[in-house]
């Protein structure tokens, strides 16, 4: 991976793609304190310096270093989110209960 940020250690790299998650369904992830705050600083900071790039009337060109800005934060927004691990639903916990039932009971037998 790349270097590290200064915002708790987490690993920052070139952006990462996006693929579709759980068949298009968005996945709810367990956010530590630490990631949730990384989150909180990086999202002010998009949202800072998007403020401050329409608020200059900037063009939209290909090597606008603002907009470079935005999209080097944007992805390790999603690096730093998609570092947290999923929520399992309710169906998955239930069968990994129901596995574990089975398990138990064939062992004991």
């Amino acid at each position: 991976m790349g270097s590290y940020s200064p915002m708790s250690g987490f690993p920052v790299s070139s952006p990462i793609p996006l693929s579709p998650v759980n068949q298009g369904r968005a996945r709810r992830r367990r956010i530590s304190p630490q990631a949730g705050r990384a989150l909180e600083i990086l999202g002010h900071s998009i949202e800072y310096l998007t403020d401050e790039f329409v608020h200059a009337g900037g063009s939209l060109s290909a090597h606008n270093a603002q907009l470079e800005a935005v999209q080097l934060l944007m992805a390790v927004n999603r690096q730093v989110y998609f570092a947290c691990p999923e929520i399992p639903s309710m169906s998955e916990r239930w069968h990994a209960l129901v596995h574990r039932e089975h398990r138990e009971a064939a062992s004991s037998s």
